[in-house]
């Protein structure tokens, strides 16, 4: 190993000579060089080199090679002098070209590594270019990505439109399911086409160019309106009669024009036909693709553009019609650019209409929840550009009324076919109390609740809520009113299910906590229900809320009481137990005689119950340790070692 560095490091001399001859770099500085790319070269000749050693040799050598090229720079302005170039300006890129190719054979599968080497081929335009894009192909023939950066570099750098076309065609039938290699076919043939058009207007042969115009439709507009505004430079006054002598003529150079002109405009109509079709055959499900190719034929001018547009419409409408994916984007696209974040639009606007046409064809083809999702969707974002920065909505407001009425009705729809999720039913109610209208939103959150959202935590909480909110006008609620939300409350907590309706047991008892005899019959009611539910996990995590609470309002001693109870019922869970001991550790610190014992109660059942958790048999150990006596904590060490037996884990 030492004498294949110390020969690599020998062919080094031309080149550290001549920059020290140049006045480059000083003797001390090229000391310091050699001592680097030994450092470096002795950790490319272990047995298994690192990815990491590679790049740090690389990142050394195009750091140094740029501080070589500054001073070179510094000592031609000094001497004001224009030195020929030399090996030294070679070796450097050279070295690191050798550098990336040993990595790219260590490390043949790393994709990351093969760009970053053409990348600086690419930099540099070193003549390594064409036979590192062949060993990446080669190596990664499956990745798009390496065809089209192949193509683009022959197309672009090397200007050899046949070579690119070749590496895509080749590409296209290794890797027929990409997506991007495609479009990036397409995009290529079509600039390809603008650059021959291109030149032919450089040559007075034709004008115009592929691109579409982007002006506006309100552009135009103003412009035709205002013709007599815009005068042609050649145009004199009092010349007339020559312009009616040479109108003849300059018809039959239009129609020339005309004819150069759909040349180029029918091969880029044909090119992407055929590029299309070979897409839609190869990539049949991907709605994606065809969504590209519609964005890339809007971007061009090409002939017979519209046919084409409304073939690609129809095929994505018969392929895709039954997602809702494509009605959202075709309503969207109806609408594309028409919306300001300055104006708004109004609901009776010609592309709006055509948008909510067509979300309302897609209800009849696609009648699902998610349908409705995101038609609703669509309507609130025009809601909420029309209404500005303001978040408030008021249902009398222009344009925002109209799209207010025609929201609700959808949501009527979706309940009466019964598409209407939780979600959707949570936003309709949250709508009407944005709108204001507490009363319909109470009338709708009873009808769900008594319906088919019976079990649905969400609603049960908004119905609660605009319940409270109705009462919040009264300083001290009367008792009619608490037996009423007590009632509401009770209800909603028997018919959610316990593991969804923490949200609501913490509203309950948050209400509840001022009245006592209300707070007790909560505290009943969750015993009864952790008591049917026999020992269910997530049960006991309502055990752990209450008993929670119970000590924030009423402190310990009242959480032992109640946590005594549940612990009675079968099966507690480990949270409940932990939450327990938390409690009597907290008591033992204030004083608490009890606390002690009542904790190691607490531990003796919760590791009978839990006897493989170590984390539990080493807090109890910790409390023995710091509160009992080194008797009871070498039980605890040795019962919890038998217990796991011999558990590596189990380490104090």
């Amino acid at each position: 190993m030492a004498d294949v560095v110390q020969y690599r490091l020998e062919r080094m001399v031309d080149e550290l000579d001549d920059l020290e001859r140049r006045g480059i770099f000083t003797r001390a500085e090229i000391a310091e060089i050699v001592k680097q790319r030994r450092k470096f070269e002795y950790r490319l000749k272990r047995p298994s080199p690192l990815k990491e050693d590679f790049i740090a040799y690389i990142d050394y050598e195009v750091k140094l090679d740029e501080l070589r090229q500054l001073r070179r720079k510094a000592v031609a302005y000094e001497s004001k002098k224009r030195k020929k170039k030399s090996v030294s300006d070679y070796a450097g890129v050279a070295r690191i070209v050798e550098i990336y190719r040993l990595a790219t054979m260590r490390y043949k599968g790393d994709i990351n590594l093969w760009f970053r080497y053409l990348e600086f081929c690419k930099q540099k335009r070193h003549g390594r270019m064409k036979k590192a894009l062949a060993q990446a192909i080669r190596f990664h023939p499956k990745v798009a990505g390496v065809w089209i950066y192949a193509a683009s570099w022959e197309f672009d750098r090397n200007l050899n439109v046949t070579a690119a076309r070749a590496l895509m065609l080749n590409g296209l039938r290794v890797c027929s399911n990409s997506e991007d290699l495609w479009v990036e076919y397409l995009r290529m043939e079509l600039t390809y086409l603008n650059k021959l058009k291109a030149r032919r207007v450089a040559l007075g042969e034709s004008k115009g160019s592929l691109v579409r115009d982007t002006k506006s439709v309100e552009d135009e507009k103003w412009k035709d309106e205002n013709k007599e505004l815009f005068m042609s430079l050649d145009e004199k006054e009092g010349n007339e009669e020559e312009e009616d002598g040479e109108e003849d003529s300059n018809v039959e150079d239009a129609e020339d024009v005309t004819e150069k002109v759909d040349v180029f405009r029918e091969k880029g109509s044909n090119v992407l036909q055929t590029i299309y079709s070979g897409a839609v055959e190869a990539l049949p499900s991907s709605f994606d693709l065809r969504k590209r190719f519609l964005e890339i034929l809007e971007a061009t001018d090409l002939s017979h553009s519209d046919e084409i547009r409304n073939t690609i419409l129809s095929d994505l409408k018969r392929d895709f019609c039954k997602e809702p994916e494509y009605w959202n984007w075709l309503a969207r696209h109806e609408m594309s650019g028409c919306i300001s974040k300055e104006t708004g639009l109004e609901f009776s606007n010609l592309q709006m209409q055509k948008a909510i046409q067509v979300f309302e064809e897609g209800l009849q083809t696609v009648t699902s929840s998610s349908m409705f999702e995101i038609y609703i969707k669509f309507l609130m974002e025009a809601i909420a550009q029309s209404n500005g920065d303001d978040d408030e909505i008021s249902p009398s407001s222009n344009p925002i009324g109209d799209y207010i009425s025609h929201i609700i009705n959808v949501y009527q729809k979706a309940d009466e076919t019964g598409c209407l999720t939780e979600e959707l039913a949570d936003e309709y109610v949250s709508l009407y109390l944005k709108l204001g209208k507490t009363h319909e939103a109470q009338k709708l959150a009873e009808k769900l609740c008594s319906g088919k959202f019976a079990g649905s935590a969400k609603l049960w909480l908004s119905r609660v809520s605009i319940e409270i909110r109705s009462l919040s006008g009264n300083s001290t609620p009367s008792k009619a009113d608490l037996q009423t939300v007590f009632e509401l409350l009770s209800n909603a907590l028997t018919k959610v299910p316990i593991s969804e309706s923490e949200s609501l047991w913490l509203m309950a008892l948050k209400f509840f906590a001022h009245q006592r005899t209300y707070l007790d019959k909560l505290v009943e009611m969750s015993i009864l229900l952790a008591t049917k539910s026999h020992g269910s996990d997530h049960v006991f995590s309502l055990s752990s809320t209450v008993v929670n609470f119970v000590l924030e309002t009423k402190g310990g001693h009242s959480a032992r009481k109640i946590y005594k109870r549940f612990l009675a019922l079968p099966g507690p869970s480990l949270v409940l137990y932990k939450d327990c001991i938390e409690i009597e550790t907290n008591l033992i610190s204030v004083g608490d005689k009890d606390g002690l014992s009542n904790a190691r109660k607490l531990y003796d059942s919760a590791v009978a119950s839990y006897s493989q958790d170590v984390e539990l048999w080493k807090n109890y150990y910790l409390l023995e340790t710091k509160m009992g006596t080194s008797e009871t904590a070498n039980g605890v060490y040795w019962r919890a070692r038998k217990t796991l037996k011999e558990s590596a884990d189990f380490i104090v």
